[in-house]
């Protein structure tokens, strides 16, 4: 495939998100420092229905997981047992999203999130397997944008066999406008005939149906342009080259799948040609929140340890819980727990409730608990201290608890990597985050717009800004009375008020100031997304403390004290955030690795063996005879 510009990238993703906002968003207002509290303050509330359907699954996963499930065997021997697949299918939990007229079980996103706690805390490799056959595999796609005909044909299946999203390939990542793999139609235009190759197919390895993301060549008759088709893993010509292991989540069916001459019947696109990006973006709206699912179960097993660990560790004279400086991890884990599953509650029901645009929130939990889940993870080592860093099978092996703190820092380290790095997810909220402006200024910095152009936009964008900037400056944040049905949390909102103003007001100036060089300035963005983050996660952490308060009183009292922990800390986070906006070393760090890449600094490389190059182990010289190996060693 020949090069791909910067410029024809940015227009393929362009074209692929979602350019309108039908719906009220609360996290695209808070970026534009608009702080509505309305839109999601009372917290929402699954129905009876959905109650009554989500606790009895819960009870059955529960009972199902405990008696059926060891998580170190999967760990043990990197493979999930085909029984426990099978009793996966046998409950239903491989149809939790399907539809009850096809075959599923219909949960609602909330309780389909809870259900990613409990398998996601056991184990996470099981727990990928779940969530990427259905929150981004067949089942999703083929809700929201299939026929009729094709929910009929492939969601009873979906919801009993294992489906899988090819979508990567070995030298396109995040930039789709690089894709080659291809679908051509046939003569007759019943079928597609698809070559390529697709990279980390996560349930690739053992699905029964993929959805493939390929690119249709434009021609007579065909708008072309990448498309979404649903393929039957077993077609002739698909061969899965290599199962792939990592770091972590070691029972991951994940590998590199061929496709050659492989012909899908038309019957199968979802959705028109060239609409394949778009569906794939949509589909991770809600898709994305699987991720944080699993943090947020992470999270909550990490606290279960950390408190059970700490009372039972004595140093000095008293239980390691009782010195400063593990009393601050543990209560930076206990405060995270709550937040990512405030966040993560919040956006799920706001998900079952449709009555909002909820792309941005559904980012921001990804990226937030992606983040925050990790740095749980490495706090709960370090409690942990050796016994964080033993595996669990070894300490099994003496005679202790086998706790795998080490495996689950393996294992939440992808989270930061899965479906949107950090990295990209940065760039992607503060797109949705600075639309506004650029609805109203972008022909202005746009290289391609005439002077016509530019000039309707000069005037539109100071209409806009002649209304918009006054309101950045007061608010109800500036009042002590604001926001005092929530108590000792009012301060906390108000703080979020205020830094909703700045965060807009901040966003403007860095505009003002680079102006069509703001997509470059990646390290101010992602400074920008991180202080938005911060303030979704405290507007979520108050409104679940509410809400529990008036559900029982002493759940919510202490929910009120774990809250105001919370927002202590975030906005302690947001203030250094802010200050690093402005005061950094983002010149310096782009002019370093500019030396770097010319070879600079190559000097600083040596003195050092590359273990990736073949006979870097080798000794120079003949080590001598060989001597039998023992499992003890005499020190004299």
């Amino acid at each position: 495939m020949p090069p791909v510009t910067e410029r024809e990238a940015r227009k393929v993703a362009e074209e692929a998100r979602e350019s309108e906002w039908r719906k009220p968003s609360f996290a695209k207002e808070l970026f534009l420092g608009r702080f509505r509290l309305d839109l999601i303050h009372p917290h929402p509330e699954p129905s009876a229905e959905q109650v009554t359907r989500g606790e009895e699954f819960l009870a059955e996963l529960r009972h199902f997981l405990e008696t059926r499930v060891d998580p170190q065997q999967i760990e043990r021997e990197s493979q999930i047992p085909d029984e426990v697949v099978q009793g996966l299918r046998d409950i239903g939990a491989l149809g939790m999203k399907v539809d009850v007229e096809y075959g599923g079980l219909g949960l609602s996103q909330y309780y389909y999130n809870k259900a990613l706690v409990l398998i996601g805390a056991l184990n996470p490799a099981l727990g990928a397997l779940v969530s990427a056959h259905q929150s981004i595999g067949v089942p999703q796609p083929v809700k929201l944008f299939g026929t009729e005909e094709q929910k009929r044909q492939f969601l009873p299946r979906a919801a009993r066999g294992v489906t899988a999203f090819l979508l990567t390939e070995p030298d396109v990542g995040s930039d789709p406008a690089r894709l080659a793999t291809s679908a051509v139609p046939t003569a007759d235009g019943s079928a597609y005939v698809l070559d390529g190759v697709k990279l980390w197919t996560t349930n690739g390895v053992v699905a029964d149906l993929v959805v493939v993301m390929a690119r249709v060549p434009k021609s007579e008759g065909h708008k072309g342009g990448i498309t979404a088709f649903v393929v039957q893993a077993d077609a002739p010509g698909i061969t899965v080259e290599n199962r792939n292991a990592f770091m972590g989540l070691r029972g991951i069916e994940n590998g590199v799948t061929r496709f050659h001459q492989v012909r899908v019947p038309a019957e199968n696109r979802i959705g028109p040609e060239g609409s394949g990006l778009k569906i794939a973006l949509t589909t991770l709206n809600t898709g994305r929140l699987s991720l944080p699912a699993m943090c947020a179960g992470g999270a909550k097993w990490s606290l279960k340890v950390a408190r059970e660990w700490s009372a039972e560790r004595e140093q000095w004279g008293r239980p390691i819980a009782g010195h400063e400086a593990i009393a601050g991890k543990i209560a930076f884990i206990a405060a995270t727990a709550f937040a990512l599953e405030a966040v993560l509650d919040l956006t799920g029901l706001m998900a079952d409730e449709d009555r909002r645009d909820i792309r941005i929130e559904a980012a921001l939990a990804k990226l937030y608990g992606s983040e925050k889940g990790w740095l749980v993870a490495d706090e709960l080592v370090q409690i942990r201290g050796g016994r964080g860093y033993e595996t669990a099978e070894s300490l099994a092996a003496r005679g202790e608890r086998g706790i795998p703190a080490e495996q689950m820092l393996r294992d939440s380290r992808i989270n930061r990597i899965f479906e949107g790095s950090t990295e990209i997810m940065h760039l992607l909220i503060a797109r949705e985050a600075v639309d506004a402006h650029l609805a109203v200024a972008g022909d202005i910095i746009d290289p391609d717009a005439d002077l016509k152009a530019k000039g309707k936009a000069a005037v539109d964008a100071g209409g806009f800004y002649a209304k918009w900037l006054p309101k950045l400056v007061t608010g109800p944040g500036q009042k002590p009375t604001a926001y005092r049905e929530f108590g000792s949390l009012a301060g906390h909102l108000r703080y979020v008020e205020r830094a909703s103003r700045k965060l807009a007001r901040s966003t403007f100036y860095g505009m003002a100031r680079w102006q069509g060089r703001m997509e470059h300035k990646q390290g101010f963005l992602g400074r920008i997304v991180d202080i938005g983050a911060e303030l979704f996660a405290m507007s979520a952490v108050c409104v679940r403390a509410e809400q529990l308060r008036h559900r029982d009183p002493d759940r919510g009292a202490a929910a009120y004290e774990l809250a105001d922990l919370f927002c202590g800390q975030a906005r302690v986070r947001a203030e250094e955030l802010f200050g690093r906006l402005w005061t950094n070393t983002d010149a310096l760090d782009v002019k370093v690795t500019r030396q770097v890449m010319d070879g600079r600094h190559r000097w600083l490389e040596e003195g050092v063996l590359d273990p990736s190059t073949p006979g870097a182990w080798i000794a120079a010289a003949d080590p001598g005879p060989t001597k039998a190996k023992n499992v003890h060693r005499t020190v004299t």
